[in-house]
């Protein structure tokens, strides 16, 4: 885990309530800045890592919206927090944002009534799919690393504490980080925590500031044994190399089946995503880690795709892209026969 240790806070004032000043009392003799809105910053003369070293913001989260998803969850749920403390070169909440922090909300309580009020608004029993057989999931780190979030604020606590004990919901969430925090709480299987793998020399090179690729399925069968359920994530997807990226997911895949016991191998499922990368964090890359662009920005594989907030993505063509989908679930299939996937595009 790193050793956040901010030395400014940027804060809105309606985030000051008590939680958001037991968050202050953690970091003693800090500079402290009022602004206005904590999705509008002034320049800091920071560079891209020093901002999510030196920085913390505190807001209010105005726009509870839930989200439908079907993919990694059923819903995604108004966000406890946004921004990390790693700089991952393909990271879409980056994209968005050309100052990105660490932002906590400090209006939980309301955050879980959103979800809570949503929630019975669907059909129950919920109709078995593929993101639960039997509970409602909400993703509650779509825009930040819940592992991070975890030890900076008690309010992340208290999130798990309510799907763990809600009769209809379940929370699930990925995570590039082990913070052994965690494992000090039983969710009694009604957190979901998702492990981000991929190669791990391509790991050092593209996310960067996580933590190993190595020390990531270390950690897997502690979680499990800690009341968590467990799966993994496959995301993104580089190719690279011709074959070689083949040949680098397959060690990946044993070095999993080597580790894994079978109770853990039993409740385990992935999720897959390929790689889709934009053009304006393209161009930030290039200053901020070039040597990522030449894995992630390859145009003569990839193709043009416009995003629903309008910018330009690039992405695998999609008629390469099928026979790429159909090598990784053979792939799967040949090595860890024993992991279902849940979704792969």
């Amino acid at each position: 885990m790193p050793d956040f240790k901010p030395n400014l806070i940027l804060y809105t004032a309606d985030a000051l309530n008590e939680r958001g000043e037991a968050i202050v009392a953690n970091f003693p003799d800090i500079e402290m800045l009022e602004v206005k809105q904590h999705n509008r910053l002034p320049e800091l003369g920071m560079n891209h890592f020093k901002v999510k070293s030196d920085v913390l913001v505190l807001g209010k989260l105005k726009t509870q919206d839930v989200k439908w998803s079907g993919r990694s969850s059923d819903y995604i749920a108004p966000s406890l927090a946004n921004g990390c403390f790693g700089g991952c070169a393909y990271c879409y909440v980056d994209r968005h944002k050309k100052v990105n922090p660490i932002t906590l909300f400090t209006n939980v309580e309301e955050i879980t009534a959103t979800v809570d009020k949503h929630v019975h608004t669907l059909p129950w029993p919920k109709p078995a799919n593929q993101t639960d057989p039997t509970f409602w999931t909400y993703d509650i780190g779509c825009n930040s690393d819940i592992s991070i979030d975890y030890s900076l604020t008690d309010g992340v606590q208290q999130v798990f504490d309510f799907y763990r004990d809600h009769p209809r919901a379940k929370a699930t969430f990925a995570t590039k980080f082990v913070n052994p925090d965690l494992l000090s709480f039983d969710p009694q299987r009604k957190v979901r925590i998702r492990f981000s793998l991929m190669p791990a020399h391509v790991s050092k090179l593209v996310d960067v500031r996580t933590d190993s690729i190595e020390k990531r399925i270390a950690a897997i069968n502690d979680f499990y044994d800690a009341g968590y359920e467990v799966h993994v994530n496959f995301s993104p997807v580089i190719v690279y190399g011709g074959k070689q990226w083949r040949d680098d997911y397959r060690e990946l895949f044993r070095q999993l089946d080597a580790q894994l016991r079978p109770e853990v191998k039993a409740q385990l499922k992935c999720e897959v995503i390929f790689l889709t990368h934009n053009q304006w964090q393209h161009q930030a890359n290039l200053a901020i880690n070039p040597k990522a662009e030449e894995l992630l920005w390859v145009p003569e594989l990839q193709e043009n795709k416009r995003s629903q907030f309008g910018g330009w993505n690039i992405r695998y063509d999609h008629q390469l892209k099928g026979k790429m989908v159909a090598v990784f679930e053979q792939m799967i299939t040949d090595e860890i026969p024993w992991c279902q996937i849940r979704y792969i595009f």
